[in-house]
């Protein structure tokens, strides 16, 4: 009997924990953290693939079964069932009580009971729908067991994951992915092979090609043991000996498809969520963009800059002669601080409220008057939150719209700047120049080192401390998001208005701030100045709490206007040398694909995986049948596999040579010529404070940082950025192996610290213990692996690894690490102590307390356990020697600018600042230039900068 319906019938069984499984992991490296401490990730991730299936497959079906609590039959035949697996993390664990109530307010049905795994009830409910008639039904899972269920209408639904698009396995995929007939024999292949991650045990010595062939030709395990007398050598031994294990790994390889539950269409039936449960959830685990995604509410702004267009009402405030001073007729004592209003926006408790909910006063200031008198107020305050909106987001062609300011939460004034003409704007602003550039009052702002670049087009120099909300949750905070609007939703239960309401979503038709009139954008523009004044309030006393506001204070909040002005400056980039490489490049890329092809002997896409690995694996035979493949079932053919080929393949290693010389004329030699800005014939990256988790710089628009420097090939880029003109040439100051240094100083380790101090190399210093030889004994090739374990230490480098890099045995590996530990126990001692430290308050910090927070610690699970405890020795050190080149920037520029120099500071790029200097200056700031990089941060060991000048950034260099 089958059930009638108007329309196809489309049934999802997910495979609860394997999802969420995979979305853990894909946050493991990056996790994501709300501001309750709870890691979010594996939440996030599931019900982002829930959400996704609902809203691009729709089924009309749906249910998310999980594994029973209880062991099951299969722990009954075979004691050792899945007893290898580490202990469930612990993330995991506090996310499900949240997942289920996310699938309930779904209104989806959860599948499970006690004794059966959640792939025997998806089987189970997968034919008994197949047998009531359903049209389509998909088990998403990325399991591969799930194969051998797969019919012409049952298939497997593998989500997006990592950048890959979704995939649907069919009958005719599975085939040829096992080279079977049946897709039952799947069962077959996984008893012989076993299964590692179920602690399947399988027959010794057969491996996946093995059992396909095995399979192809005997058709099942029990037929292949009864023609056991048929196998030859080894491969007949071991089938004999350990056929039980052969057909018991079967057994439990088998998905049973007779669980006892009921199948009930109509309990399956997809319905209309609960939205205030999701409401609710989504709010809890500050799910912002979720939540605008599934509920259709208003989505939050999603840049950390506050310069966006924005939408307010009309405000009803007159602006007439008459009424003009109603506006600022504060009692007296307006300068101070007066406590909150409860009402405010963004008043902490309860749920979050909008600007319609809570009263407040958002003036518009638009004439002569009325700016001049706000300016006075301005004038007489210790402290002023104050934001511009601009036409874009580019800081070298975006003009100014308006400025905002606020001194008192709730209260808040907007000034639109004219569009049509160029004096009057400038006019304008130097009316406000007094206070912008007054060195008494504290500037308060979100993201300022985007205003502060703005009004540099203006000529204004914004004057007085600074205090960032966005710098100061990043220390608070480093792995969260730190834009304004979540961090209003997370700390003031505050929801800003939203960027669609008045310039609509992206697209061609999308408004900018210039097109819409002054009224329409003061609320906003107002709203930013006031939600950003309160978070400082807010984020100050945590700061003070946890010893971070000084960090703030002398080095984060200070680096502002210095990286503005790098930023402003910018970097000529040649772009004539830069096509003449780009056509050398291609040269060589083309003689390199004709010395591929002749080693294939055939030509083919270099550049397609799929081809690739089936000319190295199936036509050359390469890997000696350690082969690996992706999940989607192609040859894996990533750095790693062709660098393990390379030594004795020489067309693995032209394949890499090829594919670095490939990215580098696409990535940077044809890229960085069309990011040259038209205003000044400049490229001008976007230095980020609150990205990484170390305090490290990083770069974009473009990233400068990660120029290639190892290779000839990939250092000739660095030809390509010259001085601005020809009486001008570039200045690289460089700290050298400051990481060391500071784990020299950090650890007391006697043999550093003298090695250092009497200028003797350190690698050759480290070979010669390690090596047991005297230093005027010391090779090249002690040196290399010398410098290798050097640098590995400070990263948690393990005896595999080593003898990677090196190659080298791991046996040789692990007893070169022994014996450095042996000549430098110091170090073995701080890195000890280091972790045990992080395992007791869960974080490690810099010299200048910088944390970084490390939940995973103590985790049963120990690949997360490794990775935090690699990060308690490794964060401390480079998040002091990003301390030190930061103060290093600070000190540079102030003594420029008091010097009135010409020279500028154009870049930096890890442990190197670039300057653009006159060349009449060049011997009098290299000197003072060398000298505040190794003061910057005095320690027991000296710092050690090197400085070179050239006509070009690899001269200099």
């Amino acid at each position: 009997m089958t059930d009638t319906a108007a329309a196809p019938r489309k049934l999802f069984l997910l495979d609860a924990f394997a999802l969420i499984y995979r979305a853990h992991f894909a946050f493991s490296k990056n996790p994501r953290i709300n501001s309750k401490g709870m890691n979010t990730g594996a939440i996030l991730g599931f019900t982002n693939t829930l959400v996704e299936v609902l809203q691009k497959e729709k089924p009309t079906h749906i249910g998310v079964a999980f594994d029973g609590p209880k062991k099951t039959f299969r722990h009954e035949q075979f004691a050792a069932y899945k007893a290898q697996r580490q202990a469930m993390p612990e993330d995991i664990g506090t996310a499900l009580p949240y997942i289920k109530q996310i699938i309930q307010a779904f209104d989806i049905p959860i599948l499970i009971l006690d004794g059966f795994e959640a792939d025997d009830v998806i089987g189970t409910l997968a034919q008994r729908a197949e047998a009531h008639g359903f049209e389509e039904i998909y088990m998403m899972t990325p399991d591969k067991d799930y194969c051998q269920l797969v019919t012409d209408r049952i298939k497997i639904y593998r989500p997006a994951f990592m950048g890959n698009a979704a995939e649907i396995l069919d009958l005719d995929h599975v085939l040829k992915r096992f080279e079977i007939e049946r897709a039952g024999q799947v069962i077959d292949i996984l008893g012989l092979q076993g299964d590692a991650s179920d602690n399947i045990p399988g027959i010794p010595g057969i491996g996946e090609k093995t059992a396909k062939t095995l399979i192809q030709k005997y058709g099942s395990v029990e037929n292949l043991i009864a023609h056991v007398d048929e196998l030859k050598g080894k491969q007949q031994e071991n089938v004999r000996n350990f056929a039980e294990q052969g057909l018991l790994s079967k057994e439990l390889a088998t998905i049973h498809v007779n669980v006892p539950l009921p199948f009930e269409p109509e309990a399956l039936t997809l319905s209309a969520p609960d939205e205030e449960k999701l409401t609710a959830l989504f709010d809890e685990l500050e799910f912002r963009q979720l939540a605008a995604r599934v509920l259709k509410t208003a989505p939050v702004r999603t840049s950390a800059t506050p310069i966006s267009p924005a939408k307010g009402r009309k405000n009803s405030v007159p602006t007439g002669a008459g009424h003009q001073a109603s506006l600022f007729a504060a009692p007296a004592g307006i300068t101070e601080f007066v406590e909150e209003d409860e009402d405010a926006p963004g008043a902490p408790g309860g749920p979050r409220r909008t600007l319609a909910e809570v009263p407040h006063q958002y003036h518009l200031i638009e004439t002569p008057r009325l700016r001049q008198e706000l300016l006075e107020f301005l004038l007489r305050q210790t402290e002023v939150s104050f934001d511009t909106e601009t036409t874009g987001l580019d800081t070298m062609t975006a003009r100014l719209v308006g400025l905002s300011f606020c001194w008192r939460p709730g209260e808040a004034y907007y000034v639109p700047v004219p569009q049509d003409d160029a004096a009057a704007a400038q006019a304008l602003v130097d009316e406000f120049r007094p206070f912008l550039e007054h060195a008494g009052i504290t500037k308060v702002g979100q993201n300022l080192k985007y205003d502060l670049t703005i009004l540099k087009h203006y000529g204004i120099r914004i004057g007085g401390p600074l205090f960032d909300t966005m710098l100061a949750h990043y220390l608070l905070e480093p792995d969260m998001r730190h834009n304004m609007d979540v961090l209003a939703e997370t700390y003031l239960h505050y929801t800003p208005v939203s960027i669609t309401e008045l310039i609509g979503p992206k697209g061609k038709k999308q408004k900018t701030m210039a097109d819409l009139p002054p009224a329409d954008v003061s609320d906003y523009a107002c709203e930013d100045a006031d939600v950003t004044l309160q978070l400082k309030h807010v984020f100050e006393p945590k700061l003070q709490e946890l010893g971070l506001l000084k960090l703030l204070n002398d080095v984060e909040n200070p680096l502002v206007p210095v990286l503005a002005d790098v930023e402003y400056e910018g970097i000529r980039i040649d772009s004539a040398a830069m096509g003449e490489y780009s056509a050398q490049l291609q040269g060589y890329i083309t003689e390199l694909e004709q010395q591929i092809y002749a080693a294939a002997g055939q030509e083919f896409n270099i550049g397609s995986p799929k081809q690739l690995g089936e000319v190295l694996f199936d036509k050359l035979g390469l890997g000696g049948g350690k082969i690996r493949k992706t999940k989607t079932g192609q040859y894996a053919t990533g750095e790693e596999i062709l660098s393990v080929l390379a030594p004795d393949n020489p067309i693995a290693g032209l394949i890499l040579e090829y594919r670095q010389l490939t990215k580098l004329r696409s990535t940077y030699v044809e890229a960085l010529p069309q990011l040259v800005c038209e205003a000044d014939g400049r490229v001008h990256t976007s230095f980020n404070q609150a990205v990484t988790a170390t305090g490290r710089l990083s770069s974009t628009n473009p990233n400068l940082q990660n120029i290639p420097i190892r290779t000839e090939k990939g250092r000739e880029i660095r030809k390509a950025f010259v001085p601005r003109d020809a009486g001008h040439v570039l200045i690289a100051a460089d700290y050298s192996q400051i990481e060391l240094r500071i784990m020299a100083d950090f650890s007391q380790d006697a043999t550093m610290i003298e090695a250092f101090r009497n200028g003797i190399d350190i690698h050759s210093s480290t070979a010669s213990k390690v090596f047991k030889v005297p230093l005027s004994e010391v090779d090249s090739e002690m040196r290399r692996k010398a410098k290798t374990v050097n640098f590995g230490i400070i990263y948690g480098i393990s005896a595999f690894g080593l003898a990677q890099r090196l190659s080298i045995s791991r046996k040789e590996a692990a007893e070169i690490i022994d014996a450095y530990f042996e000549e430098f126990p110091a170090v073995k001692k701080f890195m000890d102590a280091s972790i045990n430290q992080a395992r007791e308050q869960e974080y490690a910090e810099t010299l200048l307390g910088r944390r970084r927070y490390l939940r995973d610690v103590n985790s049963r699970n120990a690949t997360l356990r490794g990775f935090a405890e690699r990060n308690a020795i490794n964060a401390p050190i480079q998040g002091t020697a990003a301390d030190i080149i930061k103060i290093a920037m600070i000190r540079i520029h102030a003594w420029l600018a008091a010097e009135n120099l010409g020279t500028r500071m154009i870049l930096q790029v890890h442990d190197e600042l670039v300057f653009d200097a006159p060349k009449a200056e060049v011997d009098y700031v290299i000197p003072r230039i060398k000298e505040l990089m190794i003061g910057a941060l005095p320690l027991s060991v000296p710092m050690e900068v090197e400085v070179g000048t050239g006509q070009n950034w690899l001269q200099a260099h």
